[in-house]
């Protein structure tokens, strides 16, 4: 019997990002709250049974269509494995989420394949460690995607705990026509720039939808804008058009504003696409599940 399915995919931003320690592994201990956005890509999956297990891909970007190397198709060749599923996997990628910015969509891609296959294939609700494990091995940030919803975040991104009645965020997104290396950002990193975690009453008064600039520390941001200046240029473009605060998000090169209502984001989303015209605009909000 042939299955189909479809999906959104959603980016995510850090409302702040910010550096606790660093593991002997090397991997960097992180306080984060990451929240979808609307911004998204589309995955259509259709599973047919057979004998022994592949996967093709599609993908409207030609450079992320290479089965081996994306992470939406390696995440259904490891559900597979791991639940020992002989089917043909066939994946329909349409990116909209722009690679290399700090948004997730990649990890986001991943996450959102595992939920899907995990439907289609009926898994009980205690194989949701199993899915964890694949997602943590495939990246620190795919298992938020598994239900992603506004979290706090600690460890390398493997702690994951869902904020309850988070309040609505009117964003501007705005992408820079780079891709941000993330290995590159963490190494330039020093320890100095270890902010540590946030304060209690930053997370109170940002459940309570209190957000300023004091609550928008990113570690990351500093030294991305010393290797891509051009991110800390469409920051000060997002705040002269009215954001009430503004961060990179990630490891870089988006950046966000944080606006009033969803007419003040349009219209600075507007001044921005003339202001910036080699910049990717979107007039965005947070998501609620």
């Amino acid at each position: 019997m042939v299955k189909l399915l479809a999906e959104r995919a959603f980016a995510k931003i850090n409302l702040f990002l910010r550096v606790t320690g660093r593991r002997e592994d090397g991997y960097h201990q992180l306080d984060s709250i990451f929240v979808p956005i609307s911004i998204s890509d589309r995955i259509a999956i259709e599973m047919r049974p057979t004998k022994t297990s592949s996967v093709t891909l599609r993908c409207n970007i030609a450079a992320l269509a290479d089965v081996q190397s994306n992470l939406a198709s390696r995440a259904a060749g490891d559900f597979m494995r791991e639940f020992a599923i002989s089917a043909q996997v066939s994946i329909d990628l349409h990116k909209t989420i722009p690679a290399g910015a700090g948004l997730g969509g990649g990890s986001s891609d991943a996450g959102t394949v595992l939920g899907m296959l995990a439907a289609m294939t009926h898994q009980p609700r205690e194989a949701i460690m199993r899915l964890h494990d694949i997602a943590l091995g495939l990246g620190a940030d795919v298992p938020f995607f598994l239900d992603p919803r506004p979290s706090r975040i600690g460890g390398i991104g493997e702690r994951v705990e869902a904020i309850e009645k988070f309040p609505q965020l009117h964003l501007v997104v705005a992408v820079p026509p780079i891709e941000v290396p993330t290995a590159a950002i963490f190494k330039k990193l020093m320890r100095e720039g270890w902010s540590g975690p946030a304060p209690s009453d930053h997370i109170d008064e940002i459940r309570r939808g209190d957000i300023a600039s004091k609550h928008l520390v990113n570690d990351l941001e500093a030294p991305a804008i010393a290797l891509y200046p051009q991110i800390a240029q469409l920051k000060a473009l997002l705040q002269e058009c009215g954001a009430g605060a503004a961060l990179m998000t990630g490891s870089g090169g988006a950046v966000f504003g944080i606006f009033p209502d969803s007419a003040a984001s349009e219209r600075a989303a507007d001044e921005l696409r003339r202001r910036a015209p080699q910049a990717r605009v979107f007039a965005a909000q947070s998501v609620a599940f």
